[in-house]
């Protein structure tokens, strides 16, 4: 997401960087120069006009002009006014009503409500530490309810049973009560899309608000349907009382453009992204790390906490236990490794949350990275249990036969096992200290490195 609009502001802002002066006309054509990355990205036109008009104003001032470095006091300003143009520093998705908390989720057919729902589900249980009921009101597709129900067992949320014959609001109803004798902490109420905005869905969604009185009113949006979902959002906006924005497949949309509008245009802060189908792909939305991702400061932050939070701790201090007892480093310790970077989203996933000046030599082979990283698993399962465990057995006939087995050229079994040995020399050297110290820092729940 917001691949174009970082690239094109890079070139820009690098023209910046290091200037001793700026003048009137230097910030009149960097101005020019994010207008158009913006427009390109697809944010609405009246949207790029108030951004222009703020960041001029403050950039004209005497906070560019007196710095002792104007070029990144510029970009500070930049920083600032994406933050605001995306709602300000992050409230954070708050449950502060009495239990069950109703979340109304609403939005067009195709935007991923459903999806949404068990995702939601999911963050709130995992997190949280809530208990989470669930219910779709969806009684035109009968498919939507079965799709509910698989997914809440997926995400261990409870699933609520409905009656098609019955009204969507009075389904609702029927759910919170069942929620209230069942103890949840949160009931999420999916509701039916069209293809566009029509009187009859309208009309049905404030009926099932007024039935549940919802805590949280949520707009569920596609990020690539672009100027259609700032449209859709104006619409949902005037029809019910939002509280939030949930951007889905974010992952598919390199503008970003509709991140930037729809806060905009509904005045509601977006409280969520999704980024993909797996129900785990549903994140906070922090203003602030976004921008600072759009003008290619990377994200660094969230790189660690996805890191603390994904990586397999119990895995990481079983393989810190063997080599500490001085047990070898083998092939199926290197395929946890590679299955665990795999499990963080990939190469290029973890590379966006670094900052484009580390970046900017290899961001190109991320892609080419992650289908390596697929090879290497691939060439791992193609050997037998025996020959993971014992590596010195694998010599060229076997090689040929491994590379045969994963549908590889033996070139590519002969680079992996180049890279395994030198893998298992680095773990030998940390025999020792380091990787003691490496294992009660695992022990202590922190992130290898963070430890004091």
């Amino acid at each position: 997401m917001f691949d174009s609009l970082t690239t094109r502001l890079a070139r820009t802002l690098d023209a910046l960087r290091g200037r001793g002066r700026i003048t009137e006309d230097n910030i009149a054509q960097a101005l020019r120069e994010v207008r158009m990355a913006l427009l390109e990205a697809d944010v609405a036109l009246p949207v790029v006009k108030r951004f222009i008009e703020a960041v001029k104003a403050k950039a004209l001032g005497q906070e560019v002009a007196e710095s002792l470095t104007p070029g990144q006091a510029f970009i500070g300003i930049l920083h600032r006014e994406l933050v605001e143009l995306m709602g300000g520093p992050a409230e954070g998705f708050q449950l502060r009503a009495q239990p069950p908390v109703v979340v109304l989720l609403a939005g067009l057919q195709g935007a991923g409500k459903t999806t949404t729902a068990a995702k939601l589900a999911r963050w709130l249980i995992e997190r949280e530490r809530k208990r989470v009921a669930l219910v779709s009101t969806d009684v035109r597709r009968p498919a939507a309810m079965l799709q509910l129900e698989r997914l809440a067992e997926q995400v261990h949320a409870h699933y609520l049973p409905a009656d098609t014959a019955a009204a969507p609001a009075a389904i609702a109803a029927g759910a919170l009560e069942q929620a209230r004798r069942g103890v949840f902490d949160v009931l999420i109420v999916d509701t039916a899309g069209r293809l566009h905005v029509d009187q009859a869905l309208m009309d049905e969604v404030r009926e099932i608000d007024q039935a549940v009185h919802p805590a949280e009113r949520l707009f569920v949006v596609d990020a690539m349907a672009g100027q259609d979902a700032v449209n859709a959002a104006g619409a949902f906006g005037s029809a019910l009382a939002l509280t939030g924005i949930i951007l889905t497949k974010a992952d598919g949309d390199a503008r970003g453009g509709a991140a930037l509008s729809v806060r905009q245009i509904t005045g509601k802060p977006i409280v969520f992204l999704g980024t993909g189908e797996k129900t785990e792909a549903l994140s906070p939305f922090d203003p602030q790390r976004m921008a600072t991702r759009i003008l290619g400061m990377g994200d660094v932050v969230s790189l660690v906490e996805q890191v603390h939070r994904e990586v397999n701790r119990e895995e990481a201090e079983r393989l810190a236990r063997k080599v500490v007892k001085g047990k070898g480093f083998d092939l199926s310790d290197l395929k946890s490794q590679l299955e665990q970077v795999q499990k963080m989203g990939g190469l290029a996933s973890l590379m966006e949350k670094l900052p484009t000046a580390a970046t900017h030599k290899v961001a190109v082979s991320a892609e080419q990275g992650d289908r390596d990283l697929r090879r290497q698993i691939a060439i791992i399962n193609s050997m037998t249990p025996r020959e993971r465990r014992s590596p010195a057995l694998i010599d060229g006939s076997r090689r040929r036969r491994i590379a045969r087995g994963a549908g590889v050229q033996v070139q590519d079994v002969n680079r992996l096992m180049k890279q395994f040995q030198q893998m298992q020399r680095m773990m030998k050297q940390m025999k020792g200290g380091r990787m003691r110290q490496l294992l009660a820092a695992l022990k202590g729940g922190l992130p290898p490195g963070m430890a004091g």
